[in-house]
This record gives C-alpha cells, sequence and structure tokens, in this order.
C-alpha cells in the first residue's frame, strides 16, 4: 500500500507538470545507472519545480536533502520523511543546529552504500539568473563521509542541467538534460581531502556549464548578453547552441550594443481567453496567493500548487453545478471541452 501511495501521487505529479508547462523535453535517461549508487547534482533555479521534475522522470525513487525550517510539526515531519526527504541544517537556522548535518551525512552515506539514489543542489540556493553558480562543498563533504565509511562503494555522479524558457512566467518550457555519470571514488584522496572536494567541484561545474545556458558572471555583461539572447530569441532550452551564442558575443568586436531594439509582443488573446474559462482558478491566484510569493524564483513553484490544488476542485464543482442545471450528459460535455482547451491553450495558445 505504502509504495502504492507513492506510485500515485508521482502519477498525479507528473500529470500535473505535463499539464502544467507548454513544453517539456528530457534528454540523457539513458545516462543514468539503475543498479549503481547515483547521486543527481542538478543546478537550482526554480525552488520546488526543479525537484518534482527530477524526480518524476529521472527512472529511479531518490532521496532529497531537503532545507530544515520545512520540517515543522508532525504530520509535516511524517510527510516528508514518507516522500524521503531529509533535513539539512544551514547557518541560519542558527549555529547549534548544524552539528545535526553529521547524522544526516551519515544517513546519506548509508542510502549511497545500499545502492540508492540521492538528490542535492550542489550550488545550495537558488536563482534565476542563466549562470552556473560557485558550487558548495556540502555534496563533497557527504562523498568523503561514504568513502571514509564504505570504502568499496563507487557513486556515480550524475550532472542534471535544467533549462527553463522563463522560470516565473506561465506557461513555461523547460528542458532537464541528464550528463554522464562521474566517478566519484576516482577524485577521492584520503590523504588531501580539500584537494578531493576542490576537483570534484570542478568537475561537476564544468560539466553543469555545458547542460544549461552559462552567461559568465566574471565578464561583467551579464544584463547586456541576458537582453541580446532574449531579443535574438534564442533557444534556452539548447543550451549548446546558446552557450556558443554566447561565446560568439566575447569575439565581436562590436558584441554588445544598447541600439538593439526588442521585438514588440503583440496582445495575446488567448490569455484573455484563458482566464475567462478559469477565471475563480485566477483569481485564487492573483488575489490571494500571488501576493505571498516571497522571491521570483519560487513563483512557478507556488502557481504550479494553485493549478494543481484548485484546478480539479474548480472542475469537480463545475461539473456539479451544470448537473443540477442541465444533464450528466451535458456537463460531461461542457467540462471535457474546458479541460480540452485549456489544454490547447497552454501547449500553444499562451
Amino acid at each position: 500500500m505504502s509504495g502504492l501511495l507513492y506510485s500515485l501521487v508521482k502519477i498525479v505529479v507528473k500529470t500535473g507538470l505535463y499539464g502544467y508547462h507548454k513544453k517539456i523535453v528530457v534528454s540523457g535517461l539513458e545516462n543514468i545507472p539503475k543498479d549503481k549508487s547515483v547521486m543527481f547534482l542538478p543546478n537550482h533555479q526554480s525552488a520546488l519545480i526543479d525537484v518534482l521534475l527530477i524526480a518524476t522522470d529521472c527512472n529511479r525513487k531518490p532521496y532529497f536533502l531537503t532545507r530544515s525550517d520545512v520540517f515543522k510539526g508532525k504530520f509535516l515531519k511524517r510527510m516528508f520523511s514518507y516522500f524521503q526527504m531529509l533535513p539539512i541544517y544551514r547557518m541560519r537556522d542558527g549555529r547549534d543546529t548544524l552539528s545535526n548535518n553529521d547524522a544526516i551525512f551519515n544517513s546519506c552515506a548509508e542510502i549511497l552504500n545500499r545502492g540508492e539514489a540521492l538528490l542535492l543542489f550542489p550550488e545550495a540556493n537558488h536563482n534565476l539568473k542563466r549562470s552556473v553558480r560557485t558550487l558548495s562543498k556540502g555534496f563533497t563533504r557527504i562523498l568523503i563521509r561514504t568513502f571514509e565509511l564504505y570504502p568499496d562503494v563507487d557513486v556515480q555522479l550524475i550532472p542534471v542541467g535544467l533549462n527553463y524558457k522563463h522560470a516565473a512566467h506561465f506557461p513555461d518550457e523547460v528542458a532537464i538534460h541528464y550528463g554522464a555519470p562521474i566517478s566519484a571514488k576516482s577524485f577521492y584522496d584520503s590523504k588531501d581531502l580539500n584537494k578531493t572536494s576542490f576537483d570534484m567541484k570542478r568537475e561537476v561545474s564544468e560539466r553543469l556549464k555545458k547542460l544549461t545556458v552559462h552567461i559568465p558572471n566574471d565578464r561583467g555583461e551579464y544584463e547586456m548578453i541576458l537582453y541580446r539572447l532574449n531579443v535574438e530569441n534564442a533557444d534556452f532550452l539548447n543550451p549548446v547552441l546558446t552557450n556558443e551564442k554566447i561565446e560568439s558575443y566575447f569575439h565581436e568586436e562590436q558584441r554588445l550594443s544598447n541600439d538593439i531594439i526588442p521585438r514588440q509582443q503583440k496582445r495575446n488573446l488567448f490569455k484573455f481567453l484563458f482566464t475567462v474559462i478559469n477565471f475563480p482558478v485566477v483569481l485564487i491566484w492573483r488575489i490571494w496567493l500571488k501576493p505571498k510569493v516571497p522571491e521570483d524564483e519560487f513563483m512557478g513553484t507556488f502557481r504550479f500548487a494553485v493549478a494543481i490544488l484548485f484546478y480539479p476542485i474548480y472542475i469537480v464543482l463545475l461539473f456539479a453545478v451544470l448537473s443540477m442545471a442541465f444533464t450528466v450528459n451535458v456537463a460531461v460535455i461542457i467540462v471535457s471541452m474546458l479541460i480540452l482547451i485549456n489544454i490547447g491553450l497552454v501547449k500553444f495558445g499562451l
């Protein structure tokens, strides 16, 4: 029963994600070992959406390292534990809580020793910038602890590039690229743990910069490069081509000009239609929840939560009202048409 519930939730979330996004492209699944210890290491842009996209499509059942401040109350702790989420403690949680990470690292080492999968974000924070940020040493500490406790285990590191077209917009498009596995054991030197950590971080960082659109931050032209990519309608779902375009800018004599005129966007009447036919759900989002979104990085997560929680309720209530006002057959026809129109608007209109 326990496994069945997990599978049902996964199906519901995956269906919701594919209905919420205009396009989801997944590549590199063949790079994920099915019978070895795996650590997924993705870049981090869109809060919980990043986790859900990987968890529903990676063909493994990963454990997740999650910020400890969400583990509040017995119910949430049980729920998060059921979905294989482990708390990780940060300085902002209080210096005295950091000692709890020692037990968590031991648990992670045991998970990897069992040949299971672990997912954590090596950047240790989220940001909408299209740049791979400096990696934290947290994931390397877990790997070193694993090799210290279980010398015979090798862990396959899978860098994951998450590429959104516009992470804070709806509907959005996203591409998830799974990179070739990296043998963590090949970097391990018990006599020089600093070098071990440095080499691991460098290798993962370089791989991520190829799997996701990466605009270097150290050249001082991030905003202008991003501006030009948007104007030229760059394909953010294809990091290889877009990164080549970025590199070409640095070789142009007049590479970044303020005279570039952005294309004017036409008013999309489909958005008006979408708002009208989904007015109650749109109202809940705009009036109640959207003002509470703390950061743009959480925009997609909060919006998706509204969609997956309130849209089914809206459909059921609409069906009930139409059944009483007309007949069940009429209600089925109208509700079915509404669902099909919504799918068409998300995939092709908006």
